[in-house]
C-alpha cells in the first residue's frame, strides 16, 4: 500500500503526541515491578496518581527569577515534597509539557505559514509565564534556565543553555515534517529551533540523526532499511551498539542493562533507535514495550512513535490511541 508523503508526515506527528500520553503515567519510574503494580500492563492511557515511588521532585527547588518570569504558577507547592508525581494532574491521553511546547510551534508554523522563531520565542514565553495554560507539575531544567537568564535581562533567542536531554528533540519534529520535501532546508531550521533552548555540540549531534531518519523515512524509505544501512556504515556514534546481538535480549536487559533508560541522549537515542528496530513491524508492541521500561519513557516514547508514524502513517496507531488523545492530533497546514 502507497502511503502519502503528507500521510508520513501526519503520522509522524501523531506518534509524535500518541507515544508521549501513553507513556506519561509511567514516566521515570525506574522499579520496574512497582511500574507494573502501579499501572499493570498499560495497553490504553492511564491518569498517573500519587505517590510517584521513584520522584525525586523533593530533591528540586526553583526560586522564582523575578515578577513576570514565574513558571511554576500553583504547582509551585508540591516541589520539594516526597512522593508527588511529576504529572499529577494529567488526564488520560494528555501530553507532557515538552510536548505541549511542540504543540505551540505548530500552531506559529500553521498561523504564520512558516517557522517564525520570534512567533515561536513569544508563544512560547507567554504560554510558560500565564498561570493556567498547562497542568503539569514538573518543568524540565531547560525551561529553568531558559527563564532565569531571561529575567536576568538577555534576549529570547539567547536564553538557551548547553543542554543533553532527549526532551528537546521532540521540538524538532513539526518543523521535519513541515519542511520534508526541503531536506536542507529541514535540517537547518530544526536545528536553529533546537539551539533556541538546548545548545551544544550533544545535542546538535544527536538531532542530526533524528532529523536524517525523519527525512529518509518519509521520503519512502522503510525505517527498518534506514536503520540497518546506518547500522552498517555505523557513520553515526550512535549507531555504534550491537543492535543486532540484542534482538534476542529481554528489553529490560537492553535498555537497563546496556543503555541507560535515562533521559541523557548518548543513552536514549541509542535505545529509540533499537526499539525503533526491533518493532518496526508492530508500532503498538513497541510503544507498550517503551513504557514498560520507565525512565525517560515519555520523550523516549514520543521519537519512537514519530519513527513510526513516518514509516506507516497514523495506520500505525490503534484506533483507540488516536482518538483517545486528550487533544487531538494537529494539522499541519
Amino acid at each position: 500500500m502507497t502511503i502519502l508523503p503528507e500521510e508520513r508526515a501526519h503520522g509522524a506527528l501523531g506518534g509524535l503526541f500518541i507515544g508521549d500520553a501513553l507513556a506519561m503515567p509511567a514516566h521515570w519510574y525506574y522499579n520496574r515491578e512497582t511500574l507494573l503494580r502501579d499501572y499493570g500492563p498499560i495497553r490504553h492511557y492511564l491518569a498517573p496518581r500519587n505517590p510517584h515511588p521513584d520522584s525525586i521532585l523533593w530533591r528540586s527547588h526553583y526560586p522564582s527569577p523575578g515578577p513576570g518570569y514565574d513558571i511554576l504558577h500553583d504547582q509551585r507547592p508540591f516541589w520539594g515534597q516526597r512522593g508527588i508525581h511529576y504529572h499529577q494532574f494529567l488526564a488520560a491521553g494528555e501530553n507532557t509539557l515538552n510536548l505541549k511546547c511542540a504543540r505551540l510551534l505548530l500552531v506559529s508554523l500553521n498561523e504564520r505559514h512558516g517557522y517564525d522563531p520570534d512567533n515561536y520565542l513569544r508563544r512560547y514565553v507567554r504560554f510558560m509565564t500565564t498561570p493556567g495554560n498547562h497542568n503539569d507539575t514538573y518543568v524540565e531544567e531547560y525551561h529553568r534556565h531558559f527563564f532565569t537568564r531571561l529575567a536576568g535581562g538577555l534576549p529570547p533567542h539567547r536564553c538557551g543553555v548547553p543542554e543533553k536531554h532527549v526532551g528537546g528533540l521532540v521540538g524538532i519534529v513539526p518543523l521535519v515534517a513541515r519542511y520534508r520535501q526541503d531536506h536542507e532546508g529541514a535540517a537547518a531550521k530544526a536545528q536553529a529551533h533546537l539551539a533556541l533552548t538546548h545548545r551544544g555540540p550533544r545535542m546538535s549531534a544527536a538531532a542530526a540523526v533524528v532529523i536524517d531518519i525523519l527525512l529518509r523515512v518519509m521520503a519512502g524509505t522503510s525505517l527498518r532499511d534506514v536503520l540497518e544501512e546506518e547500522m552498517a556504515t555505523q557513520r553515526s556514534p550512535y549507531f555504534g551498539h550491537p543492535f543486532r546481538k540484542w534482538r534476542d535480549k529481554a528489553d529490560a536487559d537492553v535498555i537497563g542493562g546496556h543503555l541507560s533508560p535515562a533521559c541523557y541522549v548518548e543513552d536514549a537515542v541509542p535505545a529509540v533507535i533499537y526499539l525503533a528496530w526491533k518493532y518496526a513491524d508492530d508500532p503498538e508492541k513497541g510503544l507498550i514495550a517503551n513504557a514498560h521500561l520507565g525512565g525517560d519513557n515519555a520523550h523516549r516514547g514520543a521519537l519512537l512513535g514519530a519513527f513510526f508514524g513516518a514509516d506507516q502513517g497514523i495506520k500505525a496507531f490503534p484506533d483507540r490511541w488516536v482518538a483517545g488523545l486528550y487533544e487531538p492530533v494537529p494539522d499541519l497546514l
